[in-house]
């Protein structure tokens, strides 16, 4: 990222903060109003017993993702520290496709799962990755790596090609973001203005030489903690909220037809935020009501666009960005599940 680049936006975001700490309350306010009168008028149980299980769930996915979060930070500071310059580079093969394949595949190395891979990949641009070799790294590592593979097998096993259709998926969709954003007029103009001064702060040779790598350390961690940890608490709270406000019956109304299955399951995996080193058990639960397509789509949307990682990735790329994300992959689980149903 050039200082020609970044210096207007740092301009921008030091100039009035408040301003988008204000639409971030206001946007959660709205939010909030919105699922309490859903509340009110949907049937259920009452209003302080959903709040309380609410909490119950929100607070149960903090404490669930917390870990990985704390490991993605520590491998992040690792490889913006400790690994020296150009290591990782002279690994990575020099043709632009063939990086975003290799990054892709790296999440086979990185045993966390997307809330973790998040504070990561903001160490891989810190580094000098471009946006799009990121995103395809961000975007196959929840799937590709090797816990998420033992668990999904030890769900499904082979059945249906359930396993086989999620990582390929995966890796496809993956690779299909990298390239579409690497087609963009300003891949820079992707990432949020505070990220890209921060990436400007952790790029200058005269701010990191005469600073140990220990105190780097301390000083990247408070960084990323800052950044990470109240999206991921807003992230949890926001998919407490959901999963208790908003009906499920309607959406298991629909288990058995092959399209709506689909449809359905997606708007599940958005909704619960389950981690995805967990979620195939969780999509067991549903294997014998809906089709073998909508358990594929819910495997591949929820380690990508869950509301808990949507808040993560908020702390990096703009909101433009996010909402391409959720139409991309999307569209494509739904694609994949229609497949999937039609060969089942």
């Amino acid at each position: 990222m050039t200082e020609q680049t970044l210096a207007p936006r740092t301009a921008r975001l030091e100039r009035d903060p408040r301003l988008r700490r204000g639409g971030l309350l206001l946007a959660g306010a709205l939010v909030v109003v919105a699922l309490v009168v859903l509340a009110l008028v949907s049937p259920g149980p009452a209003l302080p017993t959903r709040l309380q299980d609410g909490l119950t769930l929100s607070i149960s996915v903090l404490i669930e993702s917390m870990p990985f979060v704390i490991l993605g930070v520590l491998l992040s500071i690792v490889v913006q520290v400790w690994v020296p310059p150009g290591m990782i580079e002279r690994w990575m093969p020099r043709r632009a496709w063939a990086r975003r394949m290799a990054l892709s595949l790296l999440g086979m190395f990185v045993p966390v799962c997307e809330c973790g891979n998040v504070p990561f990949a903001r160490g891989l641009m810190m580094r000098g990755f471009t946006v799009p070799e990121t995103l395809t790294f961000l975007i196959a590592a929840p799937i590709v790596n090797p816990i998420v593979i033992i668990t999904t097998h030890q769900a499904f096993g082979f059945d249906d090609g359930i396993l086989v259709v999620r990582l390929l998926g995966g890796f496809a969709v993956a690779n299909l973001i990298g390239w579409l954003y690497s087609k963009h007029p300003d891949p820079d103009a992707i990432v949020t203005e505070r990220f890209a001064a921060t990436c400007a702060i952790a790029n200058d040779p005269d701010a990191t030489a005469h600073t140990d790598r220990g105190r780097r350390s301390l000083a990247q961690l408070v960084v990323e903690l800052r950044a990470v940890m109240p999206a991921l608490i807003i992230g949890s709270a926001l998919a407490g909220a959901v999963q208790v406000l908003v009906p499920r019956s309607a959406l298991l109304a629909i288990g058995s037809n092959p399209a709506l299955s689909i449809v359905a399951m997606i708007a599940l995996a958005m909704i619960v935020s389950i981690c995805s080193n967990v979620d195939s058990f969780f999509a067991l639960s549903f294997a014998s009501t809906f089709t073998p397509g909508s358990i594929v789509a819910f495997l591949l949307v929820g380690p990508l666009v869950d509301v808990k990682m949507l808040a993560l990735l908020r702390t990096t790329f703009r909101t433009k960005v996010l909402v391409g994300l959720v139409v991309i992959v999307v569209l494509f689980a739904v694609a994949v599940g229609s497949v999937v149903n039609l060969f089942a």
